[in-house]
C-alpha cells in the first residue's frame, strides 16, 4: 500500500506519443506533457534483409558506410577542366543535379550557360549564348557523370579553372572535382552573367588559379581537406552553408606556400585577400572531398545507401550504392528560408545544387547540431539545428567516427542515409541551400531549409524491393 502511495502520491508527467489532441486533454487537467513527434510511415515498407540473390543488405550497407567513413580527401593541386576532368569535351557544359535539357532547364542554370558561353567566347552576347544553348550545339551532361560537383546551378565549361581532390586511402583511387567558389550574390553559379562576373571568373582563372595551384603542389602531400572538414565541424561550420572556420583553417593551410611560390607580393595580397573576404570558399573544397569519399561505394551490391543526392533547380535526383546507374528523381522542392532586401518567396527559384553530396557524406545538413548560428543565415532558431541533427541518426545506418559533434558530446555526425529507413518512417533529409533568383542573370536572393522529396526515396525503394 506504501508503495502505491508513493507512486501515487508525486506529480506525474506524461509522455504523449502521436496525437495531439490527447496531449491537450491531459494538460488541461494541469498535468506536464513530453510531446514525441512519432507518425507511421504511410509508405507500404516490408522490411528489406535480403535481395533476391540472396545478398545481405545490412552487411553491403556496412560496407558502403566503412568505405565513406576510411576515405582521405587530400587536395593535391588545380587544373584546367577539359585537361583533367575525365570525358570532358570542348562544347560541353556539366551542370549540377540529374541529366536535364536546355528546354527544361530553370532560369538560373540557363543564366549560368549563358555566362559560360559568354566566358568561353562561343558568343558574344546573352542572346547569342541562348541561341547557341537551345540550338543543339552544346552538350550538357550531369557534374556526377564526370566525377565532378558543382554549387547551385553549377556550371562547368572547359577552360574553367577546378580543384583535384584525391581520395588517398589505401583501396581507393578516385579523384573529385570542382571549381573555384565565386562568393555570394551576383555570381555565376546563381545564375548571373553580368560583365562583372566574367570580369571576376577571368581573373580567377589568370592569377588566382596559378598562384593557388602552385602552392598546393609545392605542399608535400598536399592539403588533408577531410582533416580540415573534421575541424571545421568543431569549431561551428557544418561545411555546406556555414563555412567561416573552414575557409579560415585552408587559409592558414596554404598562406605559407603562397608566400614561398610566388614572387609578386601583389599577388599574394589579392588571393589572401579574396580567400578571406569570401566566407564560403571552403564549400567548393568541401563538396569534392564529400564526391571523392562517397564514390568508392558506388556498385556495392545489394546496398540502399545513397551515394548522391543533386538537383538542377527542376528535378531532384538520388543515387544509390547498389544501382549506381541508376538516377531516381523528383520534382524540386520549394526553399523556405530568410531572403535578402527586396526579394521574396515569389521571387525564389526551386531547390538546386550539388552541394547536397555534403548530406550524403555526413556533414552539412546531418551536422547542423554542431553549428547553431547557421540559422542567423537559413532561419529558424538554434534548437532547430539540434533537431534536425537528432532526426537524421533515425534514417542513417552509421554514425561518422570522423566528423564529431560537440553539442552532442562528441557524437559522430549521421552517415549514410539508407532509403530503407527513410520510407519506413516517412523522414526525409533536412537540407540547408542557397536560395537563386527564378529569373536568369539576378543570382542569389537568400538562403534557406528544405527536405529532400520523398518520391525519389520511394522509387529506390520499390527498385530494391525488385531487384
Amino acid at each position: 500500500m506504501a508503495n502505491i502511495q508513493d507512486l501515487f502520491g508525486k506529480p506525474l508527467t506524461v509522455v504523449n506519443i502521436g496525437l495531439q489532441t490527447f496531449a491537450e486533454s491531459v494538460r488541461a487537467q494541469g498535468v506536464e506533457v513530453v510531446d514525441v513527434d512519432f507518425r507511421p510511415s504511410p509508405y507500404d515498407a516490408p522490411r528489406l534483409t535480403r535481395t533476391r540473390a540472396g545478398v545481405d543488405i545490412e552487411a553491403a550497407n556496412a560496407e558502403a558506410v566503412r568505405r565513406i567513413a576510411s576515405g582521405k580527401a587530400v587536395l593535391i593541386g588545380l587544373g584546367i577542366a577539359r585537361e583533367v576532368i575525365p570525358g570532358m569535351r570542348d562544347k560541353m557544359i556539366l551542370h549540377a543535379g540529374p541529366p536535364i535539357t536546355w528546354e527544361r532547364m530553370c532560369g538560373p542554370v540557363r543564366g549560368a550557360v549563358i555566362g559560360a558561353c559568354l566566358y568561353e567566347g562561343w558568343a558574344r552576347t546573352s542572346d547569342e549564348a541562348a541561341q547557341l544553348a537551345a540550338s543543339g550545339a552544346l552538350t550538357f551532361e550531369p557534374c556526377h557523370h564526370h566525377h565532378a560537383v558543382g554549387p547551385m546551378a553549377g556550371v562547368v565549361s572547359p577552360s574553367m579553372p577546378v580543384w583535384i581532390i584525391e581520395n588517398a586511402a589505401r583501396e581507393a583511387s578516385n579523384c573529385a572535382f570542382c571549381t573555384l567558389n565565386e562568393g555570394l550574390g551576383k555570381v555565376l553559379r546563381f545564375g548571373a552573367f553580368a560583365p562583372e562576373v566574367i570580369e571576376k571568373l577571368k581573373w580567377m582563372a589568370t592569377t588566382l588559379y596559378p598562384a593557388l595551384d602552385r602552392a598546393v603542389r609545392s605542399i608535400d602531400g598536399g592539403v588533408d581537406i577531410k582533416n580540415l572538414i573534421a575541424q571545421a565541424l568543431y569549431m561551428g561550420d557544418e561545411c555546406h552553408n556555414r563555412n567561416k572556420a573552414g575557409t579560415s583553417l585552408f587559409l592558414r593551410a596554404i598562406a605559407p606556400a603562397l608566400a614561398r611560390t610566388s614572387e609578386d607580393r601583389e599577388t599574394i595580397a589579392k588571393v589572401v585577400e579574396f580567400i578571406d573576404r569570401n566566407d564560403h570558399f571552403f564549400l567548393n573544397l568541401s563538396m569534392p572531398a564529400a564526391k571523392a569519399l562517397t564514390e568508392p561505394a558506388e556498385g556495392i551490391q545489394g546496398s540502399t545507401i545513397v551515394t548522391t543526392m543533386a538537383r538542377n533547380g527542376t528535378d531532384f535526383g538520388i543515387r544509390i550504392a547498389g544501382l549506381p546507374e541508376r538516377w531516381f528523381v523528383a520534382p524540386a522542392g520549394q526553399v523556405k528560408g530568410l531572403y535578402f532586401p527586396g526579394f521574396t518567396e515569389a521571387d525564389a527559384n526551386p531547390d538546386m545544387g550539388d552541394s547536397t553530396i555534403t548530406e550524403t557524406a555526413g556533414f552539412g545538413g546531418m551536422a547542423m547540431a554542431g553549428a547553431p548560428a547557421i540559422v542567423k543565415f537559413v532561419g529558424g532558431v538554434p534548437q532547430d539545428a539540434l533537431d534536425a541533427t537528432l532526426e537524421m541518426y533515425d534514417i542513417c545506418a552509421a554514425e561518422h567516427d570522423t566528423f564529431l559533434i560537440p553539442a552532442l558530446n562528441f557524437r559522430g555526425a549521421p552517415l549514410g542515409i539508407d532509403v530503407r529507413r527513410v520510407v519506413e518512417t516517412g523522414i526525409a533529409p533536412r537540407l540547408n541551400t542557397g536560395i537563386a533568383h527564378k529569373d536568369p542573370g539576378v543570382g542569389q536572393v537568400g538562403a534557406g531549409l528544405l527536405r529532400a522529396p520523398m518520391e525519389c526515396f520511394v522509387a529506390a525503394f520499390e527498385a530494391m524491393r525488385e531487384t
